[in-house]
């Protein structure tokens, strides 16, 4: 009896070991980065696609551009705090590698090599290109650098453990697109910028019990994670707005019913306002395109 116990520790052991091993927190290589040029230029339009104000200001500032963090996120899950962005090297990403912002955007990895929480929408980022990635990273080094030290999350457990969200990973990270057939230009680069950059999903589109987001139902609406109501669809079927509507709203937030954006579209629309008006198309195409839901 001794012996099988014995054995049975060993092959647990093991088990767990192979378990931590697959699941371990994964960096960029760096030499991926080393021959990009980047352009903070560029970079200010991938900002503003991918919205990285609307959670990192100061909770209540109207300037998008000051990126201290400290905003807070209230989920079934706990709290989440936003991190300090800002080129502050103590408090910010001021003494971040460029590789190390990359392993944060795509692997969800900290230059610590922990896992990040899922509510840094890193699963949506993973599809950026390099090239964005290193734009971005030289847009947010001309920002203003904010002292203010980062909170940490209020989460129970078992959610406080951050080894947990390896096995996540492995469910949920990937590089694959909802909509698989976008030959059409425009039609790619809405994508583009709705499911690598403006992370619409991870608002509008319901999640499973993992916390998955459920492509099946993709875009279709959703629960708010506070618990305070529910989020719209956008999908066809759920908003029938004409393309140019939609592209109309990202503008200016006035809806076809001379209705007004409220809540946290607000942010949305200030961000997607700053875009071309070719990118704003480009959006609505993709919202038209999307499977129709029920």
């Amino acid at each position: 009896m001794k012996k099988f116990l014995t054995a049975l520790a060993v092959v647990g052991l093991a088990v767990v070991a192979a378990g931590l091993l697959l699941t371990r927190p994964k960096t960029v290589d760096t030499a991926r980065f080393a021959s990009l040029e980047a352009d903070s230029s560029r970079g200010e339009t991938v900002f503003w696609a991918g919205g990285c104000a609307s959670c990192h200001k100061a909770e209540g500032s109207e300037d998008a551009l000051a990126l201290p963090g400290g905003r807070r996120f209230v989920t079934q899950f706990g709290t989440f705090v936003a991190p300090n962005i800002s080129p502050d090297a103590t408090h910010g990403i001021g003494g971040w590698t460029l590789d190390q912002f990359a392993s944060a955007l795509l692997e969800g990895t900290s230059p610590e090599g922990e896992h990040y929480y899922p509510s840094f929408p890193y699963a949506t980022y993973a599809k950026m290109t390099d090239q964005d990635v290193a734009d971005l990273w030289a847009f947010l080094q001309t920002l203003p650098a904010e002292d203010r030290a980062n909170e940490a999350h209020e989460l129970g457990f078992p959610f406080n453990i951050r080894l947990t969200l390896g096995g996540w990973k492995m469910l949920f990270l990937n590089e694959d697109w909802v909509l698989t057939d976008a030959s059409d230009p425009q039609l790619e680069r809405g994508r583009y910028l709705v499911e690598a950059l403006g992370h619409c999903a991870e608002c509008h589109t319901p999640r499973n019990a993992l916390g998955g987001l459920d492509t099946s139902r993709w875009m279709a609406g959703a629960p708010n994670p506070s618990g305070k109501g529910n989020i719209p669809g956008i999908a066809p079927g759920k908003l029938d707005w004409a393309a140019e509507d939609i592209a109309y709203y990202l503008e200016t937030g006035f809806t076809p019913e001379f209705d007004s954006a409220g809540g946290e579209m607000t942010e949305v629309v200030a961000n997607m306002s700053k875009l071309s008006a070719e990118d704003r198309a480009a959006i609505a195409v993709y919202v038209k395109a999307v499977p129709a839901v029920e």
